[in-house]
């Protein structure tokens, strides 16, 4: 089937069928997952999926239905069904399609290779993974291993001219395992997920990096509540920066629901901060040549030495606001209605090494691992319980554990007082180490 043709009929139909305005979104997708413990193969799990979600405005009013059934017969009647529900809503005159705009083509988001890895050779990959993570004598269980791989293409059509399609795909390899010492237990994972089979990193990298986070965290001290520096390693750099990102969703900032809602322009972190989301970054694996409603992506200074320089919406968000889409609309999937979502965080690294902002820490906490929801998106407060490495006088003292950081958001970000240069390009948040000058500790 000729999907690029068939999102341009499916819009013009539902023009023909009483329709202001129509949009056609159609996924298609394929997934396959290998599953290995104790050196067995568990599960092979391969899926292809095809749908078509469409979205009308008729009076003012929004309407949408989906469908993964191609058939005429069916597509038939979800442009009905779309429509129909549209009559039943309020209008508002912000219901708006976007307008037609070029987008550029971005490198690297496909790779044949993938599929052509033969299935064998991908169970081997997890087989020996894990065996690998497994070979270090700290190390006593395993929680499994696996390989997973996507593809997925995109075609969007609507009324006001679009007519776009690309294909992506990515493939990647994750461990888990347990260490044990006595009564205590600690579990370590690492995965690695690239656009490119021959990007993957060494089954030993992985593998290591998987059993060191298992047993690093043994034999944990309690420290007393107090307040000192904290750093936050690149691996949990995102649960403090995520709900930066949540406040700064141009849907909550109109409805006042965002702690930035006033900051614009204005210094809201260090100077040493400045924050970029990149929907065009070569073998990004958020990068995406135009967003789920066919605006063209960007590389957007959000950050910038500490300055709020941009909020992110998608086309009814920016309506609402009196601005353009920053093309940041996002899907999950052909069933759902456009959200707003980034495309691919980096954080400006600096100049200093992780050994570095060790030594330079008279006391402090190496946070490892942090659980909770990070920042607040409305109030701006951050709380989670922590686990990492006590410091104290630039050295690694001995591991913590069951403690919690707490601050605001504000405090937070305005004392980050060093940041590294310890960055990986290929996650989807990427961000170097910093320190944070002061922080309140929870411990005994």
């Amino acid at each position: 089937m000729e999907y690029n043709k068939l999102v341009g009929d499916l819009v013009a139909r539902a023009l023909k069928m009483g329709a202001d305005a129509a949009e056609a979104y159609l996924e298609t997708s394929r997934n396959l997952s290998v599953q290995v413990q104790d050196g067995e193969l568990e599960t092979i799990e391969e899926a292809a999926t095809a749908g078509v979600g469409i979205r009308v405005i008729v009076g003012g009013c929004m309407g949408f239905s989906h469908c993964n059934d191609l058939s005429d017969e069916s597509l038939e009647s979800t442009i009905r069904m779309a429509i129909r529900f549209a009559r039943l809503t309020s209008p508002d005159e912000n219901n708006v399609l976007p307008g037609n705009s070029e987008s550029r083509e971005i490198d690297g988001l496909f790779d044949p290779a993938i599929a052509e890895v033969s299935i064998e050779k991908k169970i081997e990959l997890a087989r020996e993974l894990e065996k690998l993570a497994m070979s270090d004598p700290r190390i006593t269980k395993s929680y499994g291993s696996g390989w997973n791989e996507g593809e997925r293409a995109v075609y969007i059509a609507n009324s006001n001219g679009v007519k776009k399609h690309y294909k992506s795909g990515s493939c990647g390899l994750g461990v888990s395992v347990v260490a044990e010492k006595g009564e205590q237990k600690n579990t370590g994972g690492e995965g690695c997920y690239r656009r490119f089979f021959s990007d993957l990193l060494p089954l030993e990298v992985i593998a290591g990096k998987a059993s060191k986070q298992a047993w690093e965290l043994l034999d944990p001290k309690m420290i007393p509540t107090q307040r000192a520096s904290v750093i936050f390693d690149a691996d949990v750099a995102g649960s403090l920066l995520g709900g930066v990102i949540a406040a700064l969703n141009g849907e909550r900032v109109s409805q006042g629901a965002s702690f930035l809602k006033d900051s614009m322009g204005q210094p809201i972190a260090s100077a040493l901060l400045t924050m970029v989301d990149d929907g065009t970054r070569e073998k990004g694996l958020g990068s995406e040549p135009f967003d789920a409603e066919g605006v063209p992506t960007q590389k957007r200074v959000l950050i910038e030495n500490g300055v709020l320089k941009g909020f992110i919406y998608n086309t009814i968000a920016a309506r609402r606001a009196g601005v353009s889409s920053t093309g940041n609309a996002t899907r999950q999937g052909f069933s759902s209605l456009p959200g707003i979502g980034t495309h691919g965080i980096l954080v400006e690294p600096g100049n200093w090494t992780p050994d570095d902002l060790v030594k330079e820490t008279g006391k402090g906490l190496l946070l490892k691992e942090i659980t909770g929801y990070g920042i607040d998106p409305v109030s701006g407060n951050f709380s989670g319980g922590a686990s990492g490495f006590w410091i104290d006088n630039g050295k690694i003292i001995h591991p913590v554990k069951g403690v919690t950081v707490a601050g605001s958001a504000h405090d937070i970000l305005k004392a980050i007082d060093m940041m590294g240069n310890d960055i990986d390009l290929n996650r989807g948040f990427a961000s170097p180490s910093f320190r944070v000058k002061e922080m309140q500790i929870g411990g005994a």
